[in-house]
């Protein structure tokens, strides 16, 4: 009961005070019209620009964007809020502030809308044909600083690959200089037909020792069966194998010319072979630098992401700000509020007192 007595009770107080709420409400709301016509009207112009994904990007992996990469999209916010940039609009368009920083942050507002990849450029001025002005300029050399800064790491990286052209170029010139060296050098030709005409000479002079053994071994039953002409016998056979120790040595010299043609040969040929791979290896290395090159310059421009507006904005024709009924709505919950808020703390204190007096009474 004594809740319900004491609600009533503030009701009640708060009733027997209605006007001085409504004065103050009335009083807040009258300062805020006043204040909301005084102040100079702003308009705010806002251009817009798409980051699109590089141009080689598979079209799924561009769909599926990553909190991640929208995150790394903030990066471009810095092109439209440079204070370079904001220095030369602030030159074209003939702005005047205390200083840039201040002027910034009044003016200027870059932002990626959230979980999309569309940047938002806002001007807030006085003028609203300046302010439109100045949101598509900021946008159009935010595009501009974009493709500017695409184009010079293209050009870095065909400066890079040019680069590994020249000296892959080099080095085949260098690797076929070797290879025509060797050739010239180090002939094969003639030595090859000199192998294959000894290997010929050699089969005639074997084909000439089996026929010299074939002779001795028809002397030597010749000499095995009795009769006369056995000293001419032994003389032919003598002479035979002197003829075959003579052929025997001749097959020799020819082994050992023949091993050390081999071996030259084989020489000469694994030379020439290491510089023709290398002359090979030269030209493969030159075919794909020459295909990077070409795939570079043809990506050229399209590598990073790009910036495109997509809506430069329109001259505004209400102002941002003040906005009067937004100015209003706050000025009379304020107004409302406040009062209500001290009458509440001074009843409460009234309360306490008239308390704090009827006990010292039972006291006494």
């Amino acid at each position: 009961m004594s809740e319900a007595f004491d609600a009533v009770r503030y009701m009640s107080y708060l009733r027997s005070r209605w006007r001085w709420i409504a004065c103050s409400a009335g009083v807040a709301v009258a300062l805020a019209i006043a204040v909301s016509l005084v102040l100079p009207n702003q308009y705010t112009a806002t251009a817009r620009l798409v980051i699109e994904p590089p141009a080689g990007t598979d079209l799924r992996a561009a769909m599926a964007v990553s909190p991640i990469y929208l995150e790394s999209l903030k990066t471009y916010e810095h092109f439209a809020a440079s204070d370079s940039l904001f220095q030369k609009a602030v030159d074209r368009f003939a702005l005047r502030g205390a200083t840039i920083e201040s002027l910034k942050r009044r003016v200027l507002k870059v932002q990626i809308v959230r979980n999309t990849r569309i940047m938002e450029i806002s001007v807030t001025l006085p003028d609203p044909k300046k302010a439109q002005a100045m949101a598509a300029f900021l946008a159009e050399a935010a595009v501009d600083l974009n493709r500017s800064s695409v184009a010079e790491s293209d050009q870095d990286l065909l400066r890079g690959i040019a680069g590994q052209e020249r000296e892959a170029r080099e080095h085949l010139a260098q690797a076929e200089k070797a290879w025509a060296q060797a050739m010239s050098n180090e002939p094969t030709a003639g030595l090859q037909a000199a192998i294959e005409q000894a290997a010929d000479t050699r089969a005639k002079i074997e084909q000439q020792a089996q026929s010299v053994e074939l002779e001795i071994a028809d002397l030597a039953e010749r000499l095995k069966q009795s009769g006369t002409d056995q000293a001419e016998l032994r003389k032919e056979d003598s002479n035979a194998r002197a003829r075959l120790a003579e052929i025997r040595k001749q097959l020799q010299d020819f082994d050992r010319q023949s091993s050390a043609r081999e071996q030259l040969l084989a020489s000469r040929q694994a030379h020439i072979d290491r510089a023709d791979a290398e002359r090979k290896a030269a030209q493969t290395e030159l075919l794909a630098v020459e295909t990077r090159l070409r795939e570079a310059r043809g990506e050229s421009g399209y590598r990073g992401e790009r910036l495109k507006i997509i809506d430069p904005g329109i001259v505004p024709e209400r102002p941002s700000s003040p906005n009067l009924p937004l100015n209003i709505a706050g000025a009379l919950l304020a107004g409302l509020v406040l009062p209500v808020l001290y009458l509440t703390l001074d009843m409460s204190f009234q309360e306490q007192r008239a308390s704090s007096r009827r006990s010292a009474m039972r006291a006494g």
